[in-house]
């Protein structure tokens, strides 16, 4: 597939937005210092993000369908400027809070809007491929957010308020290029915010589930990366530039990008056995880096745990669109909304051990939980293709 310069122009765009919604990553060690915030109260900044995304895909993610993608999308970039602007400015915890929901809005209307727009914009022949690459545009997005703060927070003074300045003004080059980007749909007369279903038909269960299981595990331990690991790094091992936690996420993200890619030349009877395989190896040595205190093994548990994640949702998606005939996108959103509640409750709970006991405690916990759900699901799938 040859983009061409609109479709360039759109995924340009998803990438922008979602570089917003990862900046505060690298940050968290310095708003506890700075704000004198309690640490438990970092993960539940983390949590209000997932929650507000849960709100965007739930409440505006057929909007679009009625209002058009171009005006959705301008929203969806004022929402992210918003959040910059309340960042750059932000002197207590409160902002904190308001900055991440609108972040997480800006992110739960940006993502089904643009993924919908750059298939539309490639074609019915490369429906395939663009759904493929607006996956890619999200993920580079996402990682390349903590690394953007983490070096410029590392490199240049004021690192609580640079990265949303370079932001901002990302974004307004983002809403120019969105004006020569051509609308996708026609229209229609009445617009109404409807809260999308959700569904998940008995006949799809057996593919569902552990799909859905692995992909839980695979977000809550992205989320206890991108929420608890750069405290961890700061408070047990003193290692506190922002760039460590900024260039570990994105690891995590780029190999959940080439995870994703690995899909097609993967074995497909054998995907979830592989991704559950990596997810398990890799939160174990997550937990090895912890007791440790390896910084060096805990990039190699990001590499694995993100390569097990791209597997993980890359199938798991793929099998369950390929199982359902109808009420695809209520399944979808089903998948999806198991997949942020996993990424938001268990940071919390994390969190909230560690104040009872100590960071190191409350990872390992973790770590062993996702460990023995994961080689569950393992040996489930396992059983079920023997049989």
């Amino acid at each position: 597939m040859k983009p061409s310069p609109a479709f360039a122009l759109a995924a340009g765009v998803f990438v922008v937005t979602m570089i917003g919604t990862t900046l505060p990553t690298p940050l968290y060690p310095t708003y506890e210092q700075r704000f004198h915030i309690a640490p438990v109260l970092i993960p539940v900044i983390f949590a209000v993000y997932a929650a507000a995304v849960l709100a965007g895909l739930l409440v505006f993610g057929r909007l679009s369908d009625d209002a058009g993608r171009k005006p959705v999308l301008f929203a969806g970039l004022a929402l992210s400027e918003l959040s910059a602007a309340v960042f750059l400015t932000a002197h207590s915890i409160a902002p904190l809070f308001a900055g991440r929901v609108l972040s997480g809005l800006s992110a739960g209307i940006f993502t089904g809007t643009a993924t919908a727009a750059l298939v539309e914009l490639a074609g019915d022949g490369e429906r395939k491929t663009a759904t493929m690459l607006a996956v890619a545009a999200n993920t580079l997005g996402l990682g390349c957010g903590t690394l953007l703060c983490g070096l410029l927070a590392a490199t240049f003074a004021h690192p609580l308020r640079l990265p949303y300045a370079v932001d901002l003004a990302l974004d307004a080059l983002a809403c120019v290029a969105m004006a020569f980007v051509p609308e996708t749909v026609v229209r229609r007369g009445g617009i109404a915010l409807r809260v999308q279903r959700l569904s998940i038909p008995g006949d799809i269960r057996d593919v569902f589930i552990p799909a859905a299981i692995a992909g839980m595990c695979a977000f809550a331990v992205s989320g206890l990366f991108s929420a608890i690991v750069p405290s961890f790094l700061s408070t047990v091992l003193h290692l506190r530039s922002p760039a460590l936690p900024g260039v570990m996420v994105f690891t995590l993200f780029a190999a959940t990008a080439a995870g994703q890619a690995a899909i097609a030349r993967l074995p497909q009877h054998r995907a979830l056995e592989i991704a559950c395989a990596l997810l398990a190896f890799g939160t174990l040595v997550l937990g090895a880096a912890v007791a440790l205190g390896s910084w060096p093994l805990m990039f190699a548990a990001a590499t694995i745990d993100g390569a097990g994640q791209g597997v993980a949702m890359g199938f798991g998606l793929a099998q369950i669109n390929a199982r359902v005939r109808e009420r695809r996108g209520e399944v979808s959103s089903a998948y999806f909304v198991m997949l942020y509640i996993a990424l938001a409750i268990p940071v919390v709970g994390v969190g909230v051990l560690a104040h009872v006991t100590n960071l190191v405690t409350a990872s390992l916990a973790f770590s062993a939980v996702v460990v023995l759900i994961v080689a569950t699901v393992f040996v489930r799938v396992f059983k079920s293709m023997r049989a």
